[in-house]
């Protein structure tokens, strides 16, 4: 299992496998899944939209695959990365999405705008998260380190950056 989402009620839940299989628990509506198709790469991310009723699946080569009431905005399958994608989020009104690489190089489809992105920056260790802001107007990008980076409207509150942890952040949550 690669990713889980949470329904917009929090009464169920999706799972999803690097083959893109979805399973569903509690409330989740099943509106299909990959498992079984052949992939060019791995699914590395799951995004819900607001509804619940859809979901976008993002594989690491910035593949993009929308089921149900997720409206596919674009993708970056096909076209060479400099590094791989390891995140994605929609935004408020689920118009759009990010896509982030493990450099920290932002890719804004729909209605998502780019606000800046860490990907010439020389991190001390690879992102794993991007966090948009309540407004859609930014995001923050994570580390594995604990390093933080807000971009537009997000506001900084913190980073766990220079600090030695003893195994690496995997995932992070808006609150």
């Amino acid at each position: 299992i690669v990713g889980m989402a949470a329904t917009p009620d929090g009464g169920g839940y999706w799972l999803v496998g690097s083959d893109g299989g979805v399973f569903a628990f509690g409330d989740a509506f099943y509106a299909g899944s990959l498992g079984g198709d052949p992939l060019n790469a791995p699914i590395v991310a799951m995004v819900p939209s607001n509804s619940g009723f859809g979901y976008w699946l993002v594989g690491s080569d910035g593949g993009v695959f929308a089921f149900g009431d997720a409206a596919f905005a674009g993708s970056m399958g096909g076209t060479a990365l400099a590094a791989p994608v390891v995140a994605a989020a929609a935004t408020p009104d689920a118009g759009g999405y990010w896509l982030v690489g493990s450099d920290g190089g932002v890719f804004a489809f729909g209605d998502a705008g780019f606000a800046g992105s860490a990907g010439g920056l020389r991190l001390n260790a690879p992102i794993d998260a991007i966090l948009p802001s309540l407004s859609g107007g930014g995001y923050r990008l994570v580390g594995s380190d604990g390093g933080v980076f807000a971009y537009g409207d997000a506001p900084f509150a913190g980073s766990l950056g220079g600090l030695h942890l003893n195994a690496p952040i995997v995932a992070a949550a808006t609150s």
